[in-house]
């Protein structure tokens, strides 16, 4: 069991709202689409920072008095808009947990998650309180709940009934946690094992604000355009107003390009994030129509290693001096490491093409990292002599205050994932291979989980992929292995840019084989398959389902 030390100082994330109410109330902070006119035109609501931080307050009075209050989980389903603003930072104000999970991972993850969370109550939208009642989430633990809608009275207490329940109260009023009381519960996307739950502490929320306002340097007045709703709630921290797209946050890959075009043009963007898959597929779109978006000075990407391609096409769109970066980390630990497209368009793509690995730049300032020796065993406590040499591929350690110290639940997750430290920190192991270069930046090989085993040594996904995605007609690929003859043998699996005939997949067989036979690591890679889409992840639709393709690629050569 992993116990946190005692930490008493209070450290509430939503505090920095009131703070914002006082400072700029009038300014705007959420703007939501609502729907669309005659004309094809978006129309949009909108909250200060001053009615922003009236009906969360309104919304916390109302849920302590309801039994929702501090420490209670609560499962959180609503959709991205101004209810789920205000209730996020409403139920952070009443000290209550909110148990986050993607939708997209599917009913039997569903349920599992809300049942290891073990949450007191359950706030959704009349489809998420009818699957509650349908499949039986949270049967055991779920005493009280509130809906989110128009039809919320068929479902008994509705968010207008708490909002009235705390209509009398002091508004500034926000409940003095302690920066290591549980903040919320987040829930991996289960792309690379089970979705665990992820314990979010308050000192995690309020260290994560600080490095992303360092990272970033942000300035007063600064215009947010988040296409993942989690980041969102950071915003009104960082003082900045949030700009929700009109999307389905699930499916980022097939996000509508005009529908993010639209608000970052009419609303005078600054800022936005976006998965590698979204920022493909508007940037396609706003090649091939010459759009500018000359507001835009900040783009952020996660969530799986973004091709210099997609970079390259998409700074296209932006002013000279914008700048694209892209934060390595984890639902466990966010951000852990950053590098701008300048410094990889220069330089380290062409390292990439030659099979070094992504860089992802150094450590920001809060982290400390190491790499460590692969292994699948347990390391109960840290030592040095863990640690590998530079320029040395191993698991990547990491430990600061962004860092998580649990998941709930899940000892055995736990003790695989967590090293304690002599003064009871913890350092986190991320489940990937990387290594750090000479000047301290770190570079990303691959998960430990995908690496392939071959007789003739591992193979690390990374390295090898970069080398044949410098073939023009190659969209992506990803390493394989696959059990013939009682052995391992690693197999490419490729999904090109655009269909191609038999004669000209047998060119491009041939042309991957010979790239790969120019470099050692990749020359003994002589098995080439092409698929039609990639199976992704559920939140960013960017982390390739390697083990899906795995699968598909031993049915093939099994034939």
């Amino acid at each position: 069991m992993i116990h946190s030390t005692a930490v008493t100082q209070p450290a509430n994330i939503a505090a920095f709202l009131p703070r914002m109410a006082s400072e700029r109330p009038h300014a705007t902070a959420i703007v939501c689409p609502r729907g669309r006119g005659p004309g094809g035109r978006a129309s949009y609501s909108q909250l200060s920072y001053r009615e922003l931080d009236d009906r969360s307050a309104r919304i916390a009075r109302g849920l302590e008095r309801f039994g929702i209050g501090r420490g209670q989980r609560t499962v959180l389903m609503v959709r991205p808009g101004l209810d789920l603003f205000c209730l996020a930072f409403g139920m952070l104000r009443a000290g209550a947990v909110p148990v986050l999970i993607d939708p997209g991972i599917g009913r039997h993850h569903l349920k599992s998650c809300i049942d290891s969370a073990e949450p007191a109550a359950f706030i959704g939208v009349p489809a998420a309180q009818l699957a509650r009642l349908v499949f039986g989430w949270g049967r055991r633990t779920v005493r009280r709940r509130v809906t989110v809608g128009s039809r919320a009275w068929v479902l008994g207490t509705s968010l207008a009934d708490i909002e009235r329940l705390g209509e009398p109260g002091d508004p500034s009023e926000v409940t003095a946690t302690a920066a290591d009381d549980a903040a919320a519960i987040v829930f991996t996307s289960g792309s690379t094992g089970p979705p665990k739950g992820v314990v979010y502490q308050h000192g995690n929320f309020s260290a994560q604000v600080e490095a992303i306002r360092e990272l970033l340097e942000l300035e007063p007045g600064e215009i947010d355009l988040p296409t993942f709703p989690l980041f969102a709630l950071f915003d009104p921290a960082l003082g900045m107003t949030t700009v929700v797209p009109d999307m389905d946050p699930t499916r980022p890959a097939r996000v509508d390009p005009r529908k993010i075009i639209e608000p970052i043009q009419r609303f005078g963007v600054t800022m936005m994030f976006g998965s590698p898959a979204l920022l493909d597929t508007v940037g396609r779109y706003g090649v091939a129509h010459s759009v500018r978006l000359p507001t835009l000075k900040r783009v952020l990407s996660a969530g799986a290693p973004v091709s210099p391609q997609i970079i390259e096409r998409f700074a296209s769109l932006l002013p000279e001096d914008a700048r694209i970066l892209t934060p390595y980390g984890a639902s466990e630990a966010l951000p852990v490491a950053a590098i701008e497209s300048r410094e990889i368009l220069a330089e380290t793509r062409h390292r990439t093409g030659r099979g070094a690995g992504v860089c992802v730049g150094p450590p920001v300032p809060s982290i400390s990292l190491e790499v460590i020796r692969v292994s699948d065993d347990e390391m109960p406590v840290w030592g040095d002599s863990l640690s590998v040499p530079r320029g040395v591929v191993g698991e990547i350690v990491v430990k600061g205050p962004q860092v998580t110290r649990a998941y709930h639940k899940a000892e055995q997750h736990n003790r695989l994932a967590k090293i304690r430290d002599a003064d009871g920190g913890i350092r986190h192991r991320m489940g990937d291979l990387g290594y750090l270069d000479a000047e301290g930046r770190l570079w990303f090989v691959g998960r430990k989980s995908h690496r392939v085993k071959t007789p003739a040594g591992p193979l690390d996904t990374i390295p090898c992929e970069g080398v044949f995605n410098t073939h023009p007609e190659v969209k992506r690929s990803a390493l394989v292995g696959v059990e013939i003859g009682g052995v391992i043998e690693p197999v490419l699996v490729v999904e090109l840019e655009a269909p191609a005939r038999r004669r000209n997949r047998r060119r491009i067989v041939q042309e991957l084989l010979e790239i790969g036979a120019r470099h050692e690591h990749t020359a003994g890679i002589r098995r080439v398959l092409f698929h039609p889409a990639f199976p992704v992840d559920v939140r960013h639709n960017a982390k390739i389902g390697r083990e899906q393709l795995a699968r598909w690629a031993a049915r093939k050569l099994r034939r």
